[in-house]
């Protein structure tokens, strides 16, 4: 039985013992001197350990007596999960070496929050659920503050820490309430115990305050608030990682836990995501507008994005989750292009994350510029690029299932977000000419920032078959 347990959670394991051995290898020899080859090393993990997620998989496998679920919908979470922080370590190496950020703390810290992420989308248990969490809280802790001779990094760090924890707290309570109504942890059990359509109120209240728990992994309003400071204060290859890899990890724990726990009771949960959605949608849209700083702005934009990400959550269907994953899969490709032109942004070798830096920008590098006007336009929903797609796909399920005044929200939300995206196009080419950005320095950068925007505009031949592999990975979540 341990033995086919093990089998099962083999990626996991793997993933954790290369951090272990890693940790205590770098502590013993030459610390930082090895911070280079271990960000390669752990970086080739990753993508070695999506594909062979990806490509073995198969069926659906559960592991001690319900508490860890390996099935489609977490194979696709972490496929999503393993190649974006891949992607993020590769296109930090550069950025962390020249500012002398990069130790060896940080892709080992980077590899156990991922750990904890993959421990979350396979969860079939309240205490397995707050493993992963805290596995990935824990260590995203560390690295928000990892410049430690900045106050705003320090700053982000400990706001992240506090209010983290405030929302630890917010899990705990609302789990402690359902395993007191339901009499178990499970999420079999529970979804027994809730009933189709009419279940307790105290289990009730227990659902939302492990909603709003989850809801500041995933910066939903009115759980934002760290969002801003923590995407700004912490070094940028670090705010990548927080907008990409975190994000597909917590929606994902929120769709497990919302259909695997509570699936019999959507219209009641269903009530609060959509509230949670058309709060993030329009506060993303409308705070936005007024930032100087393009990290706060993304800040905002992410804010947003979750808000139509959760429109396909409220579906409470099949073709709801569907439309979620497939959502948050393009989301992922267009912010690691965006961060990796945000990464190179530097005048005198130092970073620059000021808008109006951006002005004329399109006379100086013509290549660069268009490949940030297809992702801004692509972050935007301008059709016919993917980012319209993955919009199109939340708004038909959200007015599929009967909420068509949330579809509406999203369409005018968007319409409003549009302004800032635009925004950036406009200093890029029409702004006033000033002093010239530096951001030739590193060809990763670069290739990264072009493979996603080609991906944005390829990719509406047939969205690369992510259509085809969301639907089937939706299809054993939702059954």
């Amino acid at each position: 039985m341990i033995q086919a347990d093990l089998n099962i959670i083999l990626p996991e394991a793997v993933l954790s013992v290369y951090a272990m051995v890693a940790l205590l290898v770098a502590a013993y020899t030459g610390k930082d001197a090895l911070a280079g080859a271990l960000t390669w090393l752990t970086a080739a993990l990753l993508v070695v350990l999506a594909a062979w997620i990806g490509l073995t998989g198969e069926g659906t496998n559960i592991a001690f007596h319900g508490m860890f679920h390996d099935d489609g919908f977490a194979r696709f979470a972490k496929v999503a999960i393993l190649l974006s922080a891949a992607a993020v370590l590769v296109m930090s190496l550069d950025y962390m070496a020249r500012r002398d950020l990069l130790r060896f703390e940080y892709p080992i810290l980077v590899a156990l929050s991922v750990a904890g992420m993959m421990m979350m989308v396979s969860a079939g248990d309240l205490i397995a659920l707050y493993m992963g969490l805290e596995l990935q809280s824990l260590a995203l802790y560390v690295v928000a503050a990892l410049r430690r001779d900045s106050v705003k990094s320090t700053e982000a760090g400990l706001k992240y820490f506090v209010l983290g924890a405030l929302s630890s707290g917010l899990l705990l309570y609302g789990a402690s309430l359902v395993y007191g109504f339901a009499g178990t942890t499970g999420f079999e059990g529970i979804i027994v115990a809730a009933g189709e359509g009419h279940t307790a109120i105290g289990l009730l209240f227990g659902l939302v305050f492990v909603i709003s728990g989850l809801a500041f992994k995933v910066s939903a309003v009115p759980f934002h608030m760290w969002t801003p400071d923590v995407y700004e204060g912490a070094p940028t290859p670090i705010t990548a990682f927080f907008a990409t890899a975190p994000k597909v990890a917590a929606m994902a724990l929120l769709a497990r836990v919302l259909h695997d726990a509570f699936g019999g009771v959507s219209g009641d949960w269903g009530q609060v995501i959509a509230a949670l959605s058309v709060l993030s949608m329009f506060l993303g849209a409308f705070a936005a507008i007024g930032q100087t700083n393009i990290k706060r702005l993304m800040a905002y934009s992410s804010i947003a994005h979750m808000g139509y990400a959760l429109m396909g959550l409220a579906a409470g269907t099949v073709f709801g989750v569907q439309a979620m994953l497939i959502y948050m899969a393009i989301y992922v490709t267009m912010n690691v292009g965006t961060f990796a032109f945000i990464m190179s942004m530097e005048r005198d070798g130092q970073p620059v994350t000021d808008i109006a830096s951006l002005n004329m920008y399109a006379k100086r590098e013509p290549g660069r510029a268009l490949a940030m006007l297809i992702l801004m336009f692509s972050l935007a929903g301008v059709p016919p690029l993917v980012g319209f797609f993955g919009k199109f796909y939340v708004l038909r399920a959200a007015y599929e299932a009967g909420l068509a005044w949330l579809a509406v929200a999203g369409v005018v939300a968007s319409v409003i977000g549009a302004f800032y995206y635009l925004r950036i196009v406009y200093y890029m080419y029409f702004g006033e000419e000033g002093e010239a950005l530096e951001t030739g320095q590193s060809p990763v950068l670069w290739g990264f920032l072009a493979a996603s925007a080609a991906a944005m505009v390829i990719g509406v031949v047939n969205l690369f078959g992510i259509e085809g592999a969301a639907a089937a990975a939706a299809a054993t979540l939702v059954n």
